[in-house]
C-alpha cells in the first residue's frame, strides 16, 4: 500500500493546496488515490475528495481509537494505488505535550514516510537547521522529502537546494513559486467550501497543473512506495452492529451551500443503520417529502440566510413537522437555522433574518470564536436516544468537536438539555444538546465511532418513535 503524510512545520504552509493538487495530478497520470485527513475537518476533505473522485476520511486521536485508525486506513484504501494523509497544523502539533495525538504520532502509527511542505519566504541558510532538527526531534518519524513553497523566484529556490543538499540527507522534491494558482477563497472557519465554489474543478485543475509543473511526481510516488505493509494489532471489532435488513426508515438529510458538513462514514454508518437518505435542498424544495426523521449538519447558513428566510414554505413545513413530532437531529449549522432568527452585523449594519423557529431561541453572529476546538460531553438523563449498551464505554462520555463563531441569546430557561459539556462550550457554557420534543440540536459535531455510535442510536430512535405513531394511527382507524 502505497501511502505518503503531507505536513508542515506550521500551519498555513501551503499543504491542503499541495496535497489537493498532488491528489489531482496523481489522478490525472491514471492513479486511484485514496485521501485521508487528519483530525476534526469538513472543508478540506471536501476539496480532497473532489480531487481524488473519492470520499475523503478523517483520522482522529480524539475521537477514534488506535486500531480503528488503521482499519479504516486499511479498507478505504484496498483498492487504491496511493493513499496520501493531509496533517493538520505542524508536523510535531497536537493536544497532549507527550505528542500522542500529534501528525507525528498519526506518521508513526501508520508506518506513514512524511513530506514537509515548508514556507521558505524570507529564508535561506535557515531552512537547514529547521530540517535537521524535525529530523532529530522524534526518530519513529521518517520524513523523506521537503516541497518548498512560497519562494521568491529560481534564484531563491538554487539557494536553497544547495543548502539542504550540502547539510541534510533530505530530498527536495518540490519547489513552489509565489503561483496565483494556489490561491483558494477563505472564510471565517478556513477554506470556502468546494461545494460553494462554482469554480472549484476548475482552480483542481490548475492546481494540478502547477504540480506537475513545481513538483517531481515519481519521486513522490517512489517515496510513497517506501511505505510497508500496514499491520493492525489488537481488535478491529466492528463500531456498530451489521447492516440493517433493510433501510426502513426515510431520513430526510439537508444538504445545499448552506448546509454540507457531513462525514461520509457516518452517512454510510446511518445506511448500515437502516436509513435510507433524502436529499433536500432548503433553498428550492417547498415543503418535505415523507420522511421518518430529518438530519440537519453544520455548515454557513449565516452566509445564506437571505435564501434560507425567503423559502418560507420549507421553514414552515420543517416547524410543523418538529412539532408533529418527527425526530431530528441538527448540528451547528442545522441548530442556527432552526432558531428564532439569525442576526450578524456586518458591512456597518445589522443583517437580521427569520429561520425556523423551533428552538426558542436567537443566533448572534460574532467577530470571535465562541466555541472552538475538541469537546467533551456527559450524557444527561433527557437524552432522548436509546443506548447502545454492548458498544459504550467512558460512562456515556463523549468525544467530538464544535467549531462556530455564533452563539444563542434569548434561551428559554425552561429547556432540557441532552449533555453537560465537560470541556468546550456547546451552548451556553455548560450545556449542549437542546431538547425540543423529538428533536436535539447541537452546537457539537458528532463523529461515529466505536465508543460513540450515534448514528445507530438516532435510527434507532426514529423506528420507535416510527411504530409508535403507526399504532396511534391503527387505534384511531
Amino acid at each position: 500500500m502505497s501511502r505518503i503524510f503531507i505536513s508542515a512545520a506550521h500551519k498555513s504552509s501551503g499543504k491542503t493546496t499541495v496535497s489537493i493538487g498532488l491528489c489531482a495530478a496523481l489522478k490525472q497520470r491514471g492513479l486511484v488515490v485514496q485521501s485521508f485527513k487528519k483530525g476534526p475537518d469538513y472543508i478540506d476533505p471536501y476539496w480532497l475528495a473532489q480531487a481524488t473522485g473519492r470520499d475523503c476520511y478523517n483520522l482522529d486521536f480524539y475521537t477514534m481509537e488506535r486500531d480503528e485508525i488503521l482499519s479504516l486506513i486499511q479498507s478505504k484504501s484496498k483498492d487504491a494505488n496511493m493513499t496520501l494523509i493531509e496533517g493538520n497544523k505542524g508536523l510535531y502539533d497536537g493536544l497532549d505535550l507527550d505528542g500522542s495525538n500529534s501528525n507525528a504520532a498519526l506518521a508513526t502509527l501508520t508506518q506513514t514516510p512524511v513530506i514537509l511542505v515548508l514556507n521558505a519566504r524570507g529564508m535561506t541558510r535557515g531552512i537547514a537547521p529547521l530540517i535537521l532538527g524535525y529530523q532529530a526531534f522524534d526518530h519513529n518519524v521518517s520524513i523523506k522529502g521537503v516541497i518548498l513553497n512560497q519562494l521568491g523566484g529560481s534564484r531563491h529556490e538554487s539557494k536553497l537546494r544547495n543548502v539542504i543538499e550540502h547539510y541534510t540527507d533530505v530530498e527536495v522534491v518540490g519547489a513552489i513559486h509565489n503561483d496565483t494558482r494556489f490561491d483558494i477563497d477563505e472564510r471565517h472557519l478556513g477554506l470556502v467550501p468546494g461545494y460553494e465554489d462554482p469554480f472549484c474543478q476548475q482552480k483542481i485543475s490548475l492546481l494540478a497543473s502547477a504540480i506537475k509543473d513545481q513538483v517531481n511526481l515519481d519521486a513522490v510516488i517512489a517515496i510513497a512506495d517506501q511505505a510497508p505493509e500496514l499491520k493492525i494489532q489488537g481488535t478491529t471489532e466492528k463500531i456498530s452492529s451489521d447492516a440493517h435488513s433493510s433501510h426502513d426508515i426515510k431520513l430526510g438529510l439537508v444538504r445545499c451551500p448552506a448546509f454540507g458538513f457531513y462525514y461520509p462514514d457516518d452517512l454510510q454508518a446511518l445506511q448500515n443503520a437502516g436509513a435510507e437518505l433524502i436529499e433536500i435542498d432548503p433553498f428550492n424544495d417547498k415543503e418535505l417529502p415523507e420522511i421518518d426523521a430529518l438530519f440537519i449538519g453544520g455548515g454557513f447558513p449565516e452566509a445564506h440566510m437571505q435564501r434560507l428566510e425567503a423559502n418560507a414554505s420549507m421553514r414552515s413545513s420543517i416547524h410543523t413537522a418538529i412539532e408533529n413530532g418527527l425526530p431530528c437531529y441538527a448540528e451547528c449549522g442545522g441548530l442556527m437555522y432552526l432558531a428564532r432568527s439569525i442576526e450578524w452585523y456586518r458591512d456597518n449594519h445589522l443583517e437580521k433574518y427569520t429561520m425556523v423557529g423551533s428552538l426558542n431561541a436567537d443566533v448572534i453572529m460574532e467577530k470571535r470564536p465562541q466555541g472552538r476546538g475538541y469537546v467533551q460531553l456527559q450524557e444527561t438523563e433527557n437524552n432522548p436516544w436509546p443506548d447502545v449498551s454492548d458498544n459504550m464505554v467512558n460512562n456515556h462520555v463523549i468525544n467530538a468537536h464544535e467549531f462556530h463563531y455564533s452563539r444563542f441569546k434569548n434561551v428559554d430557561k425552561n429547556v432540557k438539555f441532552a449533555y453537560r459539556v465537560k470541556r468546550g462550550t456547546g451552548i451556553d457554557g455548560k450545556s449542549d444538546g437542546y431538547i425540543y420534543k423529538n428533536l436535539m440540536a447541537n452546537y457539537t459535531h458528532q463523529r461515529n465511532t466505536r465508543n460513540n455510535p450515534w448514528a445507530e442510536r438516532f435510527i434507532r430512535f426514529a423506528r420507535t418513535c416510527k411504530l409508535k405513531m403507526n399504532k396511534l394511527t391503527n387505534n384511531e382507524l
